[in-house]
């Protein structure tokens, strides 16, 4: 690739500031949601009074991921079964399954999916209880929905989705952390600890140079982390247009570890908690591969890998998502810039995909 591309001087400008305001983000939803009054308050009073027997996430791309963050949320922290609905059952097959005792939630940036909006109307007239998480307030999910989470992020100008995921990540958190009765206080530690996380700038920067002519790569975790290497694997596809595949470590392990060899880097998250302890064997067996992996996550893992991005104490490993992602919303932006592209406007994309 030439080192003569030249590129808009404001190109990643926009995708730079959205990463840079998640913490100012996260604060404002922690106060907000606060208040006995909040929307946060009257979506968790009706959840309670209808007692569901399960959840059922309904999302794409970006959004996908939050809600399987959200899988983990319910089945670990209120041990409801959870799954995640595939649209097209609905728009594509006219399908219309019975949903009492069903919590129903959308999970959209945007909010104007027509498939989301159709499957949510379809869940509430066979039944469900229908719950809508955007960052739009007046979108067609939301007025679908029989109540409504709006994730405060502001408006979002870059094509990748950046603060507006993490927004999401932590809206459904304190959704599922009123459910089981706690105030939000233990989220209180985010826009301290994403502060410090992106203040590695510096570094990433360094990381974007050691990967510039990769043309594929591995993203690997466990746990909580899982959704964060599948949104990893997601903006570095999106922005710099790696072939980036995401794997739970045990999946990894089942097969696909035979492709990785020293041409393949493999992104490793390894944060604190059973999630990050259930990572340290798929990193014995990556030492074995000669791959250059790259770990994000807590110091003693992390000197298992060839470079690394320490992540701080003291966040809750089910709050560990929101600060685990910023190092490779980062490291998408300074290697799409490095490879010659704008990761505020990637090729063939849309802020809005309207799938039906």
């Amino acid at each position: 690739m030439s080192d003569l591309v030249q590129l808009p001087p404001a190109a990643g400008s926009a995708m730079a500031a959205e990463v840079a305001e998640q913490p100012h983000r996260w604060q404002r939803m922690l106060d907000r949601y606060r208040a006995p009054d909040s929307e946060l308050a009257r979506a968790a009073a009706l959840v309670r009074a209808y007692r569901p027997r399960f959840v059922l996430l309904v999302a794409r791309g970006t959004s996908d991921h939050a809600a399987l963050y959200a899988k983990y949320l319910f089945e670990v922290l209120c041990g409801l079964p959870c799954g995640l609905v595939s649209p097209s059952t609905t728009t594509a097959y006219g399908a219309e399954p019975e949903a009492r005792g069903v919590l129903m939630i959308g999970v959209s940036q945007s909010g104007g999916s027509p498939d989301l909006v159709r499957t949510l109307e379809v869940g509430r007239a066979r039944g469900a209880l229908t719950l809508a998480v955007t960052n739009r307030a007046d979108s067609p999910l939301a007025r679908a929905a029989e109540c409504q989470l709006d994730v405060l992020a502001g408006p979002e100008l870059a094509v990748a989705a950046t603060k507006s995921y993490t927004a999401q990540l932590l809206a459904l958190y304190l959704l599922v952390d009123r459910l089981r009765g706690g105030d939000g206080s233990s989220a209180a530690p985010l826009p301290e600890a994403g502060a410090q996380v992106l203040a590695q700038e510096a570094l990433v920067a360094g990381l974007a140079r050691r990967y510039r002519f990769v043309s594929r790569l591995v993203c690997t975790a466990r746990g909580y982390s899982y959704p964060t290497a599948r949104e990893a694997a997601l903006k570095l596809m999106e922005t710099s247009y790696i072939a980036a595949q995401a794997f739970s470590g045990a999946d990894l392990l089942h097969g696909p570890l035979a492709m990785i060899d020293p041409q393949v880097p493999v992104l490793a998250v390894v944060a604190e908690g059973r999630g990050g302890d259930a990572m340290l064997p798929v990193l014995d067996r990556l030492a074995g591969t000669g791959a250059d992996v790259l770990g994000v996550g807590r110091t003693s893992a992390l000197e298992r890998t060839d470079a690394a991005v320490v992540l701080p104490e003291g966040v809750p490993e089910e709050l560990s998502p929101l600060v685990e992602i910023l190092p490779f919303q980062s490291l998408a932006r300074h290697l799409a810039l490095a490879r010659g592209a704008d990761p505020d406007r990637p090729r063939g994309l849309n802020k809005v995909t309207e799938t039906l």
